[in-house]
């Protein structure tokens, strides 16, 4: 199964795939994807030898999908739960490569996302959370209807400054209400 939009497609990762998943995700000590995506978190490189004895974990997963652009896979999505039992789900997205950014493409892909999400799991709500340096994420959040509900003040720090944790949320009811106008590109197969 995947999702399609133009040349943009979401799909489950596949075992072809985990040498470019090593050199987006973890390739590179400071990647510079991670000074946008939870920067204050830690991140580490791990060899390629390291990364291929477990990367069979990353294949044909529900919840961690490859995005994939003009044939190149070049970020993921993904979703966890918060709270399984009354289906609170927060989901993610990251492009890797700079060239991917500014372009729409991640507003893109998580109609994709979204609508893969509320197609196939009962849930009311679908969220996720950022901070508020990364001033794209919250864009996309608005561009797709979803509702800022939280900011929690000064709570990350990054490179000596405080910022905002941020979360972003739709209801199904609002998605469906909304699905024609920004949904229209949207091929399953």
């Amino acid at each position: 199964m995947f999702y399609q939009d133009d040349e943009l497609i979401i799909r489950p990762f596949q075992s072809d795939d985990l040498p470019r998943l090593w050199e987006l995700a973890f390739k590179d000590e400071a990647p510079e994807w991670k000074k946008w995506d939870a920067p204050y978190y830690e991140h580490k490189a791990i060899p390629f030898d390291i990364f291929m004895e477990n990367a069979a974990s990353y294949i044909a997963r529900d919840n961690f999908w490859a995005i994939e652009v003009a044939g190149i896979v070049c970020g993921c999505v993904s979703y966890y739960w918060e709270h399984e039992p009354s289906k609170w789900l927060e989901m993610g997205i990251v492009f890797h490569e700079a060239p991917s950014w500014g372009k729409g493409l991640g507003t893109r892909t998580l109609k994709l996302w979204m609508a893969h999400l509320f197609h196939t799991m009962p849930l009311v709500r679908i969220g996720y959370t950022t901070w508020s340096g990364n001033k794209r994420m919250i864009r996309v959040g608005e561009k797709l209807g979803m509702t800022m509900e939280a900011r929690i003040r000064k709570v990350r720090y990054y490179d000596s400054q405080y910022y905002d944790s941020i979360r972003m949320g739709i209801l199904r009811e609002e998605w469906e209400s909304l699905r024609t106008e920004i949904s229209t590109n949207i091929r399953l197969k």
